[in-house]
């Protein structure tokens, strides 16, 4: 297996769910380390449905492989638990098309129908597409089969944004859904016109009146209703058989030449369709899933079915929320101690240069933990990574600044040295030695000054080495015998004034300095705010797009709650009465 950030492709399947001895279900790690590995969006498709009607098949095709999920030409059913193929999309750049296979339902070995309960409900939570395989015909013993779909509401809690209750919520987080029906040999014809799958399958749902009354409609309707009220894409394709018994025990050998040619087309028909339609997974508020967002979602649910709790998106959103927000909050700030270590060298000859840098290297860390993190209530996360962020850029002014210094006192040992010297000689401890003090002093300052790569703390540390040694030209002065006591006092005056306006040049590199940073820090916070923004209106774009989705989906006045759920999309999702920018820092 190759596996890279920015490609994924598996050889073959792994496990991601398995059974246990007593009937429960236990996250396989590998396939938990391969998804944690994928930081792209995924799209997943899940097929479930009857033990032994060629689900595996299906996915294989999916994959663009012969062989893959394990087929079976017996009675007994193959695949166990969840099975897991990560494959680049063949047709959206930068996505990752998750294939995941699960066990038969129903399947007679097993005899557990709570079992089943599970594998379909973790199908449904995973998936962004659920493809429901069965043999024959939709009809009233396939639908019971598909009673499954009826325990979801009692399987998955969900905390209801709507007037319309929990099936309206369910509604707008679950996949789309796919019935592929295999071995079909009746005429698609209803009433002598010719009809579409997709139209058998919707005459297949319609329901019956007097189901409140009537015990006996009430169960016909009861699946039916279930897939009309949970599922708003609802797709039908079917298959007629691909060969005849020697063909179907042998078939992942076989090329598609050696295939029943209509059932050729119809699986590529079917393919088409999955890599055409099928939308990349997201979470509320059209923030989209990478595969390490998924594996944690698996882990999670996987976790409260074994605990005996029944699965929560809510619980589910903000356990994802917790552990990938702090998660991209530490890759933020990886990055940028990463990068501001790598791009400077210290010390910076001004503080100009640094705040450069960091602005840039901030701008990538901000963006990375923008694309990493979601449903950041109140932004704590992203106030977290202001406060790690600037707490580092505090720690690498300083380091620049005493790196500077270092600099600084270095150069002063070499250009003041000579001066230096000649004082502990007495050359200057003589009639007219100030003078020539001045002259010497005032030469090796304007060389000090001139050095390149002292950094941005050169009149700091002058400011200082001169302060330090003041009481040596205090010493020439009283020596020099040559001045009048008139001309001592000027000169008195004269050293006063250049220790002041030394002491002012300091000052003013210091409040350049102070005002730089003050500078950097607004701008830090506007970068904050301005890619918070874009990442708002991207999810408000998206929540339009859903909108849109389930508007074509649903045909018109065909769902009364419809009104209520557009405004709660609308009003809570899109135009929330407080602005959360204001509510940041």
């Amino acid at each position: 297996m190759s596996c890279s950030k920015s490609k994924i492709d598996m050889p073959h399947p792994v496990c991601l769910i398995t059974n246990t001895e007593d009937g429960g279900l236990l996250i396989c790690q590998e396939g938990i380390d391969i998804l944690d590995q994928i930081i792209q969006p995924v799209v997943v498709v899940a097929v479930v449905g009857p033990y032994r009607t060629g689900k595996s098949y299906l996915m294989n095709r999916l994959a663009g492989k012969r062989k893959g999920f394990a087929l079976g030409s017996t009675i007994e059913s193959k695949t166990k638990g969840i099975w897991m193929w990560c494959v680049p999309h063949p047709h959206i750049e930068d996505h990752t098309l998750v294939l995941l296979d699960t066990e038969g339902l129903g399947d007679v070995d097993k005899g557990d129908e709570k079992h089943d309960v599970w594998i379909f409900c973790l199908a449904v939570l995973l998936s962004t597409t659920l493809v429901y395989n069965s043999l024959g015909t939709i009809d009233n013993t396939a639908l019971e089969k598909l009673q499954y779909v009826t325990k979801l509401t009692e399987h998955i809690e969900v905390k209801s944004r709507t007037e319309d209750g929990e099936s309206m919520e369910l509604m707008r987080v679950f996949p789309s859904f796919v019935w592929t029906v295999r071995d079909f040999t009746l005429d698609l014809e209803l009433d002598g016109k010719e009809i579409t799958a997709d139209e058998y399958l919707e005459n297949a749902l319609m329901l019956k009146k007097g189901d409140t009354v009537t015990p006996n409609v009430v169960n016909y309707n009861k699946t039916r209703r279930s897939l009309l009220d949970l599922f708003a894409v609802r797709k039908c394709f079917v298959f007629d058989r691909p060969g005849n018994a020697k063909t179907m025990k042998q078939i992942e050998k076989l090329a598609d030449d050696d295939l029943d040619e209509s059932f050729v087309e119809q699986s590529m028909a079917f393919c088409t369709y999955i890599y055409t339609n099928s939308k990349s997974k997201t979470m509320r508020g059209g923030r989209s899933v990478t595969g390490r967002m998924l594996a944690t979602l698996a882990q999670t649910y996987v976790k409260a079915i074994s605990s005996g709790q029944v699965p929560s998106l809510d619980n589910a959103v903000e356990s994802l929320a917790q552990i990938h927000n702090s998660r991209a909050v530490q890759e933020a700030v990886e990055f940028y101690r990463c990068e501001m270590t790598k791009r400077v060298h210290f010390p910076t000859e001004t503080q100009q240069e640094l705040s450069d840098i960091h602005a840039g290297v901030e701008k990538e860390a901000i963006s990375i933990f923008i694309k990493g993190s979601f449903n950041d209530q109140n932004q704590e996360y992203q106030k977290d990574l202001v406060k790690c962020l600037s707490k580092e850029y505090e720690e690498l002014v300083k380091q620049n600044m005493e790196e500077s210094r270092k600099v600084c006192r270095s150069i002063i040992t070499r250009v003041f040295g000579s001066l230096e010297e000649e004082v502990k000689k007495g050359i200057y401890m003589r009639s007219g030695g100030y003078i020539e003090y001045c002259s010497a002093l005032e030469r090796a300052v304007q060389q000090y000054r001139s050095e390149k790569g002292h950094g941005l703390m050169v009149e700091q540390v002058l400011t200082n080495y001169l302060a330090e040694n003041n009481n040596v030209g205090e010493n020439i002065l009283a020596a020099d015998r040559s001045l009048s006591e008139a001309e001592r006092e000027i000169e008195e005056e004269r050293r006063e004034k250049e220790a002041l306006e030394q002491k002012n040049r300091q000052l003013e590199e210091q409040k350049a300095i102070q005002e730089k940073l003050f500078l950097d820090e607004k701008n830090s916070l506007r970068e904050n705010i301005r890619q918070l923004t874009v990442k708002k209106e991207e999810e408000e774009r998206r929540s339009r797009e859903e909108i849109m989705r389930l508007q074509q989906a649903i045909h018109q006045g065909r769902r009364s709650p419809w009104n209520s759920f557009t405004s709660f999309l609308v009003n809570d999702v899109i135009h929330p009465a407080t602005s959360w920018i204001s509510k940041i820092f």
